[in-house]
């Protein structure tokens, strides 16, 4: 648990510079005078539409390569590992399909959105370059992971995409605000990151291109197929389900409330870096401990991620709840991303409760049922696509919110509920309902000691008071065993200095 311990404390300083970038970009789309509300949703937009498509392309081939790496790895010398090939071939197949396909339905797309969002049919094609580098590049990131090494993976990933962004603004800012040009660069953004990544495989010499189908290749074949399949509907479905909310809101209300939508959920997400690099870390060992059956290491990366993960998110969502409104004001945002205050609050809830529930999906998916993600896909699909639709049209924005909080909750319940029946796993403990008072009194506090403070008076007192209570009281209750080891290391390091 230590080595996961240090890669997601680095993984997770790395992204959040990333994240900072992020921050930055958003606040760049966002102010006033720079880009329209219909300009950034074209970009989210942009991102959405390509992952959508990255989810028929990729056949699920990185649950492939977290699955059956190590059976490669300790049967093969790195010369006739083949996985790696494989894998680029299948992607690429999967990448002439796809595009393919969109091509074909290209009149529907029009259909559904040239009344409220023309943008979207004007640079369609545009869509496929950004998708072609995401396929490519997420391939060569699970490979990474695999190798167990996920820092630098991470690292391009997150910043990566996020400060080629930040550049692609300052010079779009500098030379005119050419929009037309902004869009078809920003398309291509993608191949920073997969070329980075590309050239750090080679320079660990881990970039092997086998030309001879394996032994290992050859015995697992059929089980191979048959993850690819399931993981791969599973995928389709998983990713329609998280993508349904802004297709939904550019159909039937436009990109302006898509943008909206998605600075909620930028917003609410930052809540999600530390799970990303928690699952990038744990997913090469869980895999590993259930080749082993070691179910004493399975079951403690469970429990742990969980409080973990809960403490993180509880602790960065009451501090976006505190100012969000004075964060909108003060940073001089266009007043329509005040509206996504309640997104903020429902999609923030989402993901306290994903997190919350630990690595329950990389536990299922790394173990022998991960059939099982193909069926709580479907329950997914099935409830998420409707509900979005209905809530969407009826109310809007919000409308996505509730239903991406109440689809959340089911998904993770049932996930739960089966790794409880299968394995008698669950993650919660009696800490788990500590860590939720305990943040509910701190937020009480620094929100009624400050209630009438604005600007930024109000967010930097709110802020300093939450923070000065909420660090030093987990510490005290012992919420997490992870708490006391890292409070040592940093107390260790200060000490030195």
């Amino acid at each position: 648990m230590s080595n996961i311990r240090r890669q997601t404390i680095i993984s997770s300083l790395l992204i959040y510079v990333g994240f900072a970038f992020g921050a930055l970009n958003t606040y760049l789309f966002t102010r006033q005078g720079i880009f329209t509300p219909e300009e950034y949703g074209l970009t989210r937009a942009i991102i959405v539409i390509g992952q959508f498509f990255y989810g028929f392309a990729g056949f699920g081939l990185s649950a492939v390569i977290y699955k059956f790496y190590p059976y490669y790895k300790d049967n093969l010398p790195d010369n006739k590992n083949d996985l790696l090939t494989l894998s680029l071939l299948t992607a690429t197949l999967g990448f002439i399909l796809t595009i393919t396909g969109a091509i074909i339905f290209e009149p529907l797309v029009v259909r559904k959105f040239i009344a409220n969002s023309p943008m979207i049919v004007r640079y369609y094609y545009w869509i496929f370059p950004f998708t072609f580098f995401l396929l490519f590049f997420s391939i060569l990131e699970s490979y990474a992971w695999s190798l167990q090494k996920t820092i630098i993976p991470n690292f391009l990933k997150e910043a990566g995409f996020r400060v080629s962004t930040t550049l692609l603004i300052i010079v779009f800012i500098l030379t005119g605000k050419n929009f037309d040009l902004f869009i078809r660069l920003f398309s291509l953004l993608y191949a920073v990151s997969f070329f980075g990544l590309l050239f750090y495989i080679i320079r660990m010499k881990k970039l092997n291109i086998v030309t001879e189908v394996s032994r290992v290749t050859k015995k697992f074949k059929k089980k191979i197929f048959t993850l690819m399949g399931f993981v791969y509907g599973g995928s389709v479905i998983n990713i329609t389900a998280q993508s349904i909310d802004i297709a939904a809101i550019a159909s039937f209300r436009g990109l302006r409330y898509a943008a909206v939508f998605d600075f909620g959920t930028y917003v609410a997400n930052v809540l999600q870096v530390p799970q990303r690099s928690m699952i990038s870390i744990s997913i090469p060992v869980l895999s590993r401990a259930w080749k082993d059956k070691d179910f004493v290491t399975i079951k403690r990366i469970y429990t742990r991620s969980s409080i973990n993960l809960l403490l993180i998110s509880l602790f960065a969502f009451s501090l976006i709840w505190l100012n969000y409104n004075d964060l909108v004001r003060s940073l001089n945002l266009n007043p329509i991303y005040e509206q996504g205050k309640w997104v903020v609050f429902f999609l923030g809830l989402r993901n306290i409760v994903d997190m919350g529930s630990g690595v329950n999906g990389q536990i299922i998916g790394t173990s022998t049922y991960w059939r099982f993600d193909f069926i709580s896909g479907m329950i997914l699909l099935v409830i998420a696509v409707p509900l979005n639709i209905i809530l969407v049209k009826e109310y809007g924005i919000i409308g996505a919110a509730w239903s991406g909080l109440g689809s959340y909750i089911i998904y993770n319940s049932i996930r739960i509920y089966f790794l409880w029946n299968k394995f008698q796993m669950q993650p919660f403990t009696h800490k788990t309902i500590i860590a939720l008072v305990h943040a509910i009194i701190i937020f009480a506090i620094a929100y009624f000691l400050f209630k009438n403070m604005e600007n930024w008076m109000g967010i930097i007192f709110r802020s300093a008071v939450f923070i000065i209570l909420y660090l030093p009281t987990a510490y005290w209750l012992k919420i997490s065993p992870d708490i006391i080891p890292l409070y040592e290391i940093v107390r260790n390091k200060i000490w030195r200095k």
